[in-house]
């Protein structure tokens, strides 16, 4: 009696957690708005192209493949993490003048998430940058025509 219990209890553990596990790695495929990018654009929106940066760790290496982007009002850019964990933000210093720029992503940690940023911004130039390895040269630039 006391074995057909433990296997019940066993069996609605396993349950609850391969439910939980789904619930996490549903909330982690999601992705927000997207962008656009010069160098590689992988597909077309209603809009524009879609534009994809990777987001790499080499080593000690941290860096955006591509890193100078070029797009056009319309089109996504689409941040695809590769390997370590990064965010992508369009930091206020060294965007001082820029308006309507978006807020930053949370960190992408699982090789393959996403994060797209809609170009929706006025034509000039934009740094972006991954907060905590900037200092490290993990940064980029946007250039909207």
């Amino acid at each position: 009696m006391k074995t057909r219990r433990l296997w019940a209890v066993f069996g609605l553990g396993l349950s609850l957690t391969f439910a939980a596990c789904a619930g996490e790695e549903a909330a982690a495929v999601q992705t927000p708005p997207a962008a656009d990018e010069k160098v590689t654009a992988t597909e077309s929106t209603p809009t524009g192209q879609v534009i994809e940066v990777k987001m790499i760790t080499e080593g000690a290496v941290n860096h955006f493949v591509p890193a100078e982007v070029t797009a056009k009002k319309g089109d996504v850019i689409r941040f695809v993490l590769e390997s370590g964990v990064h965010n992508v933000s369009f930091a206020a210093d060294p965007n001082a003048a820029a308006a309507g720029l978006p807020s930053p992503s949370t960190f992408l940690q699982q090789p393959g998430e996403k994060y797209d940023v809609a170009v929706t911004f006025p034509a000039g130039k934009y740094a972006f940058q991954c907060d905590p390895h900037a200092v490290l040269g993990m940064v980029g630039t946007l250039t909207v025509q």
